[in-house]
C-alpha cells in the first residue's frame, strides 16, 4: 500500500516515513505472571520536521475479555468492538519518545536496511534505548540500555519488531522481566486513522 512523504519531513527520517500518522487496533498480551488479556493501542508517530519522529503509545486493557473462538489458534473474534473509544477499558501502559536514522552506519549493514535510534521513556518509570535497523517496511529493534526508577518493574531487555503489512502496522515485542529470561510477551495489528 503506498504512502506519501510530506514536505516538511527531514530527509534523515525518510525510511521511517510510513510511520506517520496515527494507529489504532487490537492486541493480546500474555506473559508469566501476567493474565493474557485483549488491549486496544493507540499509537502516534508525528514530526516538527526535525530529523527525528515523535512518539506516543497507549495500551488499554479491555475491562471485559472476549472469549477467543479456537484457543489453540488464538482468535479472538468479538475483539474487533475494542477498538471503538466507547468500549471500558483501563490504562495498561504508556510512553512517549523519539525515532531517528542514525549518521553512522555499521560496517556490513546491508545497502537496503538504515540503523536505527529509539529513545523510549514510559510511565512506569522506565527509559529504554533501543537500536537496530529500518529497510523494506520492517523494523526490528533491541534495548541496549533500560534505565529504571526504584519502583519500577525490573525489566533487563526488551526486543520488537515492527512491519507494514497491507497497509496496516505489526508490531511484536519479546520481554525479560521479573527474573525470566526474553520471550513474547505483547503483538498487535494497527489500522491507520
Amino acid at each position: 500500500m503506498p504512502f506519501e512523504i510530506s514536505d516538511d519531513l527531514s530527509p534523515e527520517v525518510y525510511p521511517l516515513a510510513w510511520l506517520v500518522g496515527s494507529w489504532r487496533g487490537q492486541g493480546v498480551v500474555n506473559y508469566p505472571g501476567v493474565d493474557e488479556a485483549v488491549f486496544v493501542n493507540d499509537v502516534t508517530f508525528d514530526h516538527d520536521g526535525g530529523p527525528y519522529l515523535r512518539y506516543e503509545s497507549t495500551i488499554r486493557i479491555l475491562d471485559e475479555q472476549p472469549t477467543p473462538a479456537d484457543p489453540a489458534v488464538g482468535l479472538w473474534p468479538d475483539a474487533e468492538a475494542s477498538v471503538d473509544d466507547d468500549v471500558p477499558s483501563t490504562v495498561w501502559s504508556t510512553e512517549t519518545g523519539y525515532w531517528r536514522v542514525s549518521s553512522e552506519r555499521p560496517e556490513g549493514l546491508p545497502e537496503n536496511r538504515f540503523p536505527v535510534e529509539v529513545i523510549v521513556a514510559d510511565a512506569a518509570g522506565r527509559a529504554s534505548l533501543f537500536l537496530g535497523t529500518v529497510g523494506q517496511g520492517r523494523i526490528e529493534l533491541a534495548t541496549d540500555f533500560v534505565a529504571r526508577t526504584t519502583t519500577a518493574t525490573e525489566v533487563t531487555a526488551s526486543q520488537r519488531m515492527y512491519g507494514f503489512v497491507e497497509g496496516d502496522l505489526l508490531w511484536h515485542e519479546e520481554l525479560a522481566a521479573f527474573g525470566n529470561e526474553l520471550q513474547p510477551y505483547a503483538s498487535a495489528r494497527l489500522a491507520q486513522k
